[in-house]
């Protein structure tokens, strides 16, 4: 296997996604305390970044209207960073308001779905990103931007990676501590991973990378390892596989914390995390959802079988 690069304590880097990404999709609002048990559920388990909230039109996104309650509540930790996905100045002076320690701000690769998720085109999203990237970064908070649609959009089929690569380089001005290419569809493939990748450091030298898949195609697994062969400094996963994008056709969920432990586990590959601690939490999800979560790990076991 290719050489795999860790981050500076010798781990791969799993940005745990559920309480955010993987909760705004789910049709059952959890409550605040919920969302604060499944947020402390996965630093318990050993999660050092985790995606808690989003400063967004809570009309748009009902779910994560309490973000500020939330961030009131969650377990303060040393070394633990909590992320808020902000879109513009107003949600930032929230985020920081709330204590975020990281803000994610989304540009989408495609003019059609930046404006049906955002109500704003790529060139103006860019702007934005720079603009809180900039008052972020003077109030102490880290920053990051994802290219949300990077490997395929809902509505206009195909992404040249050339385009793509053109908004990490805008993107990159502004001084990123992390870009991410995400595939919010899930229609990646491991050569169009490595296409990204590859371009993405010479797109953003010095930046850090950062994967997020769906497993929408049953590719999402197949991407991440890819990815980490290709030396990603950091992969998004969520506690059960819930989530997907509420403004994208048929997004269904991201590739699962537990399942994706699963086979770095087994890969000898380090990450931190407590295995079984995360089926138990994805376990306790599925109650507070009343529904199975997509996983597979809690139905079939982990290997060889223990107790």
């Amino acid at each position: 296997m290719p050489h795999i690069a860790y981050d500076l304590e010798g781990r791969m880097e799993i940005l745990e996604v559920g309480p955010r990404d993987g909760l705004q999709n789910e049709p059952v609002v959890l409550a605040v305390a919920d969302k604060v048990e499944l947020i402390a559920r996965a630093v318990a388990a050993g999660a050092r970044r985790v995606e808690a909230v989003s400063f967004v039109n809570p009309k748009l996104v009902p779910q994560m209207a309490d973000a500020a309650e939330v961030m009131a509540e969650v377990p303060r930790q040393e070394g633990v960073s909590y992320s808020g996905l902000v879109l513009n100045p107003r949600g930032l002076d929230r985020a920081l308001a709330a204590g975020v320690d990281e803000v994610n701000v989304v540009v989408v690769a495609t003019e059609t779905f930046s404006r049906r998720n955002q109500n704003r085109g790529v060139d103006d999203m860019l702007a934005a990103w720079a603009q809180i990237a900039g008052d972020a970064r003077a109030a102490g908070a880290r920053t990051t931007v994802t290219i949300a649609a990077a490997f395929g959009c809902p509505f206009e089929g195909e992404v040249a990676a050339e385009r793509v690569l053109d908004i990490a380089r805008r993107a990159a001005e502004a001084g990123p501590y992390e870009i991410a290419l995400a595939d919010t569809i899930g229609v990646g493939t491991p050569d169009r991973v490595r296409v990204l990748l590859d371009g993405l450091a010479e797109a953003a030298p010095g930046v850090r990378r950062r994967c997020h898949f769906h497993n929408t195609r049953n590719t999402g697994y197949a991407n991440a390892l890819t990815a980490v062969a290709l030396g990603v400094d950091t992969l998004d996963a969520s506690i059960g596989g819930i989530g997907g994008c509420p403004f994208a056709p048929a997004a269904t969920g991201n590739i699962a914390t537990e399942d994706l432990l699963y086979a770095l586990d087994r890969m000898g590959v380090p990450t931190g995390l407590d295995l079984a601690s995360v089926i138990a939490a994805a376990d306790w999800l599925a109650g507070r959802l009343g529904k199975a979560v997509p996983a597979q790990l809690g139905r079939a076991g982990v290997f060889p079988a223990t107790g």
